[in-house]
């Protein structure tokens, strides 16, 4: 299965590249050819000129031979082998002694039937031939009569095809040197182009980045023409979710708030209703009531999470949670790691000083001798949610006897509690557990290195 280019500017780039070297090759064909053609048909005209030299030179004498001496003006034609020759032949009834250039020496030049290569209009035609010595040559023919007498002779002048070549193979070279410099200073300048052109996207991207970091609230106006509409929209869709948000915030507090006297004053009937009664009454009021800060906190912390001021450093926050805990536990050691140092949390300290205020005292609870708390850069719940955002890890290991699977999966249910002569609601865990969800965090609860229990905090960070 193919993989799809999910880049947008690795798209354009490969399109742009592909069509460039597309458009090259075709254009370094199409100019070589022409080249060629013209080449070639200069080559035609130069053997065509010097065929017509030659018609001009020779003439029938007062002996009735061929008589005349031809001069071409090229010295190639007296050096023997070159592939440049000339000849002149009788036809018919005309009997005499050829004429021929110097270089042709012994050198029997074939010729082609008239069937396979017939004359043109102006009566001549072109071949190419091997001249034997290694010499791809190209033939001019041509028939004349050269007297009153009907006598007639044929002539032929020929030119070395390498010399052709050489000089469209040396274009060549240097087109597509041309052409292939041409192509990479091309391929960098649509590059650059492409890459200053999309680069309002990857600023739409970081803009887009640091509201869900909760830097910003929306995206600029500063952005091109083709763009700006869209990010109107998302600052339109933005808006219209913090009032939806807002709203439904509102709503929810606002019905918590109006149960909180009620259940203030069933909790003072509770206390004058017989023991039975009154602990029931009690216990259920208590639920209510944990029920209610709990949604209070969820209006709260939806209020609060992706704005810019729920930061908190973790080693101040902490250390103040175990300066209490070290008095109220004078019998209990606490230790505090933070690593590195200036370490944040992207939650409200009062939500911080609460999940981690919980687990102390769970942890001081059932410790014999030593509670500690440990603080470092963690991953995500996902990879996708790691590669996100940042995230801090909070260990709480205490040495107590700790808890068995079962036991844990009790302890996470609200109200539940494991260890009735301990004092204690049961909804300390819960309301952790409440707390790092609607941060989209974790809270898992395994054996501690140590014996007792360990309890894993994943909270949002913030990057640095």
């Amino acid at each position: 299965m193919s993989r799809r280019i999910t880049s947008l500017t690795a798209r354009v780039l490969l399109l742009a590249t592909l069509w460039s070297a597309v458009a090259l090759v075709v254009i370094a064909v199409v100019i070589s050819t022409l080249y060629r053609q013209g080449s070639e048909r200069g080559f035609q005209e130069l053997l065509r000129a010097q065929l017509y030299n030659v018609i001009n030179s020779v003439s029938v004498g007062d002996n009735g031979r061929l008589a005349g001496r031809p001069e071409l003006g090229d010295l190639r034609f007296s050096q023997p082998a070159t592939g440049w020759y000339w000849m002149v032949e009788p036809l018919g009834d005309f009997k005499t002694e050829p004429l021929t250039s110097a270089s042709l020496g012994a050198i029997k030049l074939a010729m082609p039937p008239i069937a396979d290569v017939p004359f043109d209009d102006n009566y001549e035609r072109f071949y190419v031939e091997d001249d034997g010595q290694g010499n791809k040559v190209q033939v001019a023919e041509t028939e004349v009569v050269l007297d009153q007498d009907g006598r007639a002779a044929r002539f032929r002048v020929s030119g070395n095809r390498a010399i052709v070549e050489a000089d469209i193979q040396a274009f060549s070279n240097r087109l597509y040197l041309a052409l292939g410099g041409f192509g990479i200073g091309s391929l960098i300048v649509n590059a650059l182009a492409i890459l200053i052109g999309l680069k309002p996207l990857d600023q739409a991207r970081a803009a887009l980045e640091k509201i869900r970091r909760g830097e910003a609230e929306r995206l600029p106006k500063d952005f091109p023409r083709e763009i700006q509409p869209l990010a109107s929209e998302v600052n339109a869709l933005i808006d219209s979710n913090r009032r939806i948000v807002e709203r439904a915030r509102m709503q929810v507090g606002n019905l918590a708030h109006s149960l909180k006297t009620p259940i203030a004053v069933l909790l003072n009937e509770a206390r004058v209703l017989d023991r039975g009664h009154g602990e029931l009454v009690k216990g259920q009021a208590e639920a209510m009531q944990g029920q209610v800060q709990s949604y209070l906190n969820r209006a709260r912390i939806a209020a609060q999470r992706d704005t810019v001021l729920a930061r908190s450093e973790a080693e101040p926050v902490l250390e103040r949670l175990l300066r209490v805990m070290r008095r109220l536990n004078p019998d209990l050691a606490f230790d505090l790691s933070v690593v590195p140092a200036g370490l944040s949390l992207a939650m409200e300290q009062q939500d911080v000083e609460e999940t981690v205020g919980n687990l102390l005292e769970n942890a001081a609870r059932f410790a014999k001798s030593r509670v500690s708390v440990a603080v470092s850069p963690g991953d995500g719940p996902t990879e996708e949610e790691s590669q996100r955002r940042a995230w801090v890890e909070i260990l709480v290991d205490d040495d107590g006897p700790g808890l068995e699977p079962d036991q844990i999966r009790e302890a996470m249910k609200r109200g539940r509690r494991l260890d009735e002569s301990k004092p204690g609601t049961g909804l300390g865990l819960s309301i952790v557990s409440e707390i790092a969800t609607e941060y989209e965090g974790t809270i898992t609860l395994t054996r501690s290195p140590s014996g007792g229990l360990r309890a894993r905090l994943l909270l949002p960070g913030v990057a640095v």
